[in-house]
């Protein structure tokens, strides 16, 4: 059997390494602990896992604080810092940060239009930047197990007025599959099946035991 050709991945209406961009807003700890939409390390082991495709896929990553220089608040859990400790953060006051100059320009600067977007919380920090971007012809993509609200009300509500609105809601095990698409693209498919293994994915432990048989 054979792959047809691979599409143009610029123009690809899927998500692809060259297509898209990732953008991760607030998962500093009075956020995370602050969450009751989903287990927190749940919540946790699935951003981390976002972030370490993005960082293997070789995305543009845009990584915005909130009142961190002011000492309001506390740089990101350490989990995220992990990995993404090598990209720049821009710090902000706005709820918003679509409001905020460095941010937005950040974001144009990438020259991607899909726009992978995740952050604390989805009733705020989420929606309003999501909506933002939508109304400026981006397409945004919500990993909806890597985000989380106060409430589980107020998360899904969010989450339906992004998707009214003409987001994409997406799950983290889609987005690993997306990203990678075709087996054969080989250099990607032990990042891949790590990714997988350590968000839960069963199928991808049988994947690798299958290859080292």
């Amino acid at each position: 059997m054979a792959s047809e050709p691979i599409r143009d991945p610029k123009a690809d209406h899927l998500l692809t390494p060259q297509n898209a961009a990732f953008i991760i807003i607030d998962y500093q700890p009075v956020q995370v602990n602050s969450i009751a939409s989903m287990d927190r390390q749940l919540l946790l082991n699935n951003i981390v896992g976002v972030s370490k495709a993005a960082v293997a896929y070789g995305l543009p990553v845009v990584h915005s604080t909130v009142n961190v220089q002011s000492g309001l608040n506390k740089p990101p859990v350490p989990h995220i810092r992990k990995v993404l400790g090598d990209y720049p953060t821009y710090d902000r006051t706005t709820i918003n940060s679509w409001e905020d100059v460095e941010f937005r320009k950040a974001v144009q600067e990438t020259g991607r239009k899909k726009l992978i977007m995740t952050a604390l919380w989805t009733e705020a920090c989420l929606t309003f930047p999501a909506l933002d971007a939508l109304a400026e012809g981006y397409e945004v993509y919500v990993p909806v197990d890597a985000v989380g609200g106060t409430s589980v009300a107020a998360h899904e509500a969010a989450l339906r007025r992004i998707e009214q609105a003409g987001g994409k809601l997406i799950s983290t095990v889609q987005l690993f599959c997306e990203l990678q698409r075709d087996w054969k693209r080989s250099e990607t498919v032990p990042a891949f099946i790590k990714l997988f293994i350590e968000t839960g994915g069963t199928a991808g432990i049988q994947f690798s035991y299958d290859r080292s048989e």
